[in-house]
């Protein structure tokens, strides 16, 4: 999980399970998976979900802001005005007592520049791991302090990190059942009024462009607050959001479609031989298939089994690879329980009293990962996201996906094929178009394809996390891209996408 993720919530649930289960007995266990979940990435939540006493002062929607200084950062005497930085929360209107928590960085180039948001995934991870391990102002140090990130996201926008959905992060309810989100409906709302009451704070960014971004899982939940914003703009309710276009890197966006790469990208990879590769594909792939489709028909309980039964499927794969990171297929997990990442340092930071006391949240405790809201979401996985897309290229929404090329989980084979199978009035002229390099201070950094609003980069030397993994390249990639001038480089081509 490191930041964003999070994929790593399925990663490392699919890594722990050995064998078929009944879907009970998955059911029995789950609980269990997500701690070890957490457990593998060295994050150790005091609760599994923010739950806050009833507040009988709750009043919606209501924003409460705070401009701030994180302590121990070296700011060079700037103050606390000149920084630009704010922490707050947002009484969230359909809900009983939730409130979310955000976090806004003023661009370090100028204020004019886009509005950029970032969504971590999980489901249920909060957005710190993007902002402290990945493409956030700065890097927590061992000994607990802060270094600034010369390849932040904020020398190119002003970016804030949101934690949701609600329970995960700092962002909490009083009632710790009907304000858990089930499903991208509930999530994109949320986000969308938000949006709506920040703006309203703040005026002078509403006027900017604005870009929705993210990984992993979020590659579910960018598309539908896509699709809530323009819906919102095309019925004039509330501010005009200038939603411009938006991101997706190592999502998980159309499962039937990624499911299906799995086997092929472990082949190619050499992660499987080919004896392996046709057994699990005769074995394990036409059971995901099938039951992907019967979610997409029949919802509910069918979406449940076609989790399991996929994360079989995964499952199956990393076993013959036993110790490997699903992340980043070039490592090894640090121990044989499974440890991929250490991501601690963060959550000791967060909770320290000081640090609290400058973001302003009391004595609400960093929910690094939450179980409770990631099982919230779990007839949620199979669910294709990518199908309200073509409408959004239609209308000039720029849509990018990008994906590292050594990560196992969210992988660039089924990331680019689920780009292709778009239906949309450019689908062809996207696939007869030239796949040229991507270049980066004079070297290739990445192989790219692109038509009108439409751009896919594979990414390399990068894992799941390409703004920790590659952060200079991630960084020219996102200011490229907001400027229209991906494509515009040439270097020595080093092969093709397939």
């Amino acid at each position: 999980m490191a930041s964003t993720f999070i994929q790593l919530f399925l990663s490392f649930l699919l890594l722990l399970l050995t064998s078929p289960f009944s879907c009970a007995k998955h059911a029995n266990n789950h609980h269990h998976l997500a701690e070890k979940l957490i457990r593998s990435l060295n994050l150790f939540p005091t609760d599994s979900i923010n739950v806050a006493s009833p507040d009988p002062s709750f009043v919606a929607p209501k924003i409460v802001e705070k401009s701030f200084c994180f302590p121990s950062l070296n700011n060079s005497g700037v103050s606390v005005e000149e920084l630009g930085h704010h922490a707050g929360y947002y009484s969230l209107p359909h809900s009983k007592a939730a409130r979310m928590f955000y976090l806004f960085f003023e661009s370090r180039n100028k204020k004019k520049d886009p509005v950029v948001i970032w969504l971590t995934g999980g489901p249920g991870c909060g957005s710190e791991m993007a902002l402290f391990f990945e493409n956030g102002p700065f890097h927590i140090t061992n000994n607990l302090s802060l270094e600034w990130n010369n390849y932040g996201w904020d020398m190119a926008s002003n970016i804030m990190f949101v934690d949701q959905p609600i329970g995960t992060g700092f962002s909490y309810t009083a009632n710790n059942t009907s304000d858990i989100r089930i499903d991208e409906v509930g999530i994109s709302n949320d986000l969308y009024d938000f949006l709506q009451a920040f703006f309203k704070e703040h005026p002078q960014f509403a006027k900017n462009k604005f870009y929705i971004t993210g990984e992993s899982y979020a590659g579910h939940f960018i598309p539908a607050l896509a699709a809530r914003i323009h819906q919102g703009n095309k019925a004039k309710e509330g501010i005009h959001i200038k939603l411009k276009g938006f991101a997706i890197g190592n999502g998980l966006t159309n499962p039937e479609i990624q499911y299906r790469s799995y086997t092929d990208y472990a082949l190619e990879m050499k992660l499987l031989n080919n004896d392996d590769y046709n057994w699990v594909n005769k074995m394990k792939l036409p059971q995901c298939e099938q039951a992907v489709k019967e979610c997409g028909t029949y919802g509910g309980k069918a979406c449940n089994t076609s989790y399991y039964t996929c994360t079989e499927l995964f499952g199956q794969i990393l076993r013959i690879n036993a110790g490997i990171n699903p992340y980043d297929i070039r490592k090894k997990c640090m121990t044989t329980d499974g440890d991929c990442y250490d991501f601690s340092t963060m959550v000791k930071f967060l909770n320290k009293e000081l640090v609290r006391n400058a973001l302003g949240v009391g004595n609400i405790t960093f929910v690094s990962c939450s179980g409770p809201v990631y099982e919230a979401m779990r007839t949620d996985w199979a669910k294709n996201l990518a199908v309200g897309i073509p409408a959004l290229l239609e209308d000039g929404i720029k849509v990018f996906v990008y994906a590292g090329e050594y990560d196992f989980m969210c992988n660039w084979l089924g990331n680019s094929r689920w780009v292709q199978a778009l239906e949309w009035s450019g689908q062809k002229q996207y696939e007869a178009s030239p796949t040229v390099p991507f270049v980066v201070d004079g070297a290739e950094a990445g192989l790219l394809k692109s038509h009108g609003p439409l751009t896919f980069l594979k990414v390399h030397d990068a894992g799941h996390f390409v703004p920790m993994d590659q952060p200079n390249v991630s960084l020219q990639m996102l200011r490229r891209w907001m400027k229209g001038k991906l494509t515009k480089s040439k270097a020595k081509h080093r092969g093709s996408p397939k």
